[in-house]
């Protein structure tokens, strides 16, 4: 607990003295998703993890957009913000920036995310704002009844795609490193172990954390990650992801191909000098985006862990340099001259 309290990301915010539990994150309020959702599973993970941060709840901030994910606020015990259709990586980065006194988390969906609030979320990405960004992805439209999603796969057939979805789909991953990200991940919705040794890590990190979830919607897109919860095969496609290990499943290997990219190939084929071992630290985010690739098509092979985790400089920090060296130069300031000033008239 120690070490992640004293993390670069958390290292501003105030600390409490009080000792928490689950029970002081859980609001009020009825809890409303459809039975069965992984929403739940989700929240109860996020509600256990939260005293471990030991800060004060009123110095936490969930901030989510529109989509069945983005009533997480109301189930917490802290400050929230249920905000607008996509925008919510700009209005966590306005409160992140300007309060860096603030664990600001993030809440969205794929359609929420990637569709209306695209821009702003490579921006937030590649800005490297002090938040956690957590992206639930069931590849569907559940609020509004089972339309094809942003990352719904090629040929969905959905209410809105009756002969199948001819888009072909957004990789969160591939994106989010794309951007420049300087934290990425990828967890499942019923692992809390796993789940939780993620968040432990993007909240340690300093500056723009993006953890996809893959979360089931038992409704409209039942079991669209089964191969990857199914005891019989997951441990054959699930390519686990840890810095410093080599990149396995129980019967799988990454290995560098004659091309110099990355190649899935049977583990007893190769030895153990030539798996290639995970560098989450490597600057270069080639190798990333490979591995994010090596989903396609989908559930042959899964990279499930950290993607990447580089320092970089966060954006609120630069701001905050600049800030103090406006005012180490020119004083202060006065808001009443500023709106006085030369680039203003008075009409009579």
């Amino acid at each position: 607990m120690t070490e992640l309290v004293n993390g670069k990301g958390l290292s501003l915010v105030p600390k409490t003295d009080v000792k928490q539990s689950l029970k002081d994150f859980k609001s009020d309020q009825e809890v409303r998703w459809c039975p069965g959702c992984g929403d739940y599973a989700i929240l109860a993970a996020v509600q256990s993890f939260l005293p471990e941060l030991g800060l004060k709840r009123e110095n936490i901030v969930f901030v989510s957009g529109i989509g069945c994910s983005s009533r997480f606020p109301y189930y917490l015990n802290t400050y929230g913000f249920h905000s607008i259709h996509g925008r919510a990586p700009a209005i966590a980065t306005g409160l992140a920036a300007s309060r860096p006194d603030l664990s600001v988390w993030v809440i969205t969906g794929d359609g929420d995310a990637l569709s209306i609030g695209g821009n702003h979320l490579i921006h937030a990405l590649r800005r490297n704002v002090n938040l956690n960004i957590l992206l639930f992805n069931n590849r569907i439209y559940g609020l509004t009844k089972g339309q094809y999603s942003p990352t719904s796969e090629l040929g969905k057939i959905t209410k809105s795609t009756p002969m199948g979805s001819l888009d072909k789909p957004f990789n969160p991953i591939s994106l989010a490193i794309g951007a420049e990200a300087s934290f990425v991940a990828r967890t499942i919705d019923s692992d809390r172990k796993h789940l939780q040794s993620v968040l432990r890590e993007a909240t340690a990190h300093r500056g723009t954390s993006l953890v996809e979830i893959y979360q089931n919607c038992n409704i409209f897109n039942d079991n669209a990650f089964e191969p990857l919860k199914d005891p019989e095969v997951r441990d054959d496609i699930t390519l686990r992801l840890e810095h410093g290990q080599p990149i396995v499943s129980a019967s799988k290997a990454v290995v560098r191909g004659a091309s110099g990219g990355i190649e899935v190939v049977p583990r007893d084929s190769v030895s153990e000098d030539q798996i290639l071992v995970h560098d989450a630290h490597n600057p270069d985010p080639s190798v990333a985006f490979a591995l994010s690739r090596l989903d396609e098509p989908a559930f042959e092979h899964v990279p499930i862990g950290i993607f990447r985790n580089v320092d970089r400089p966060s954006y609120d920090s630069l701001m905050a340099d600049q800030l103090e060296e406006a005012v180490a130069q020119q004083g202060p300031g006065d808001l009443g001259d500023l709106l006085m000033g030369g680039d203003t008239w008075r009409i009579a």
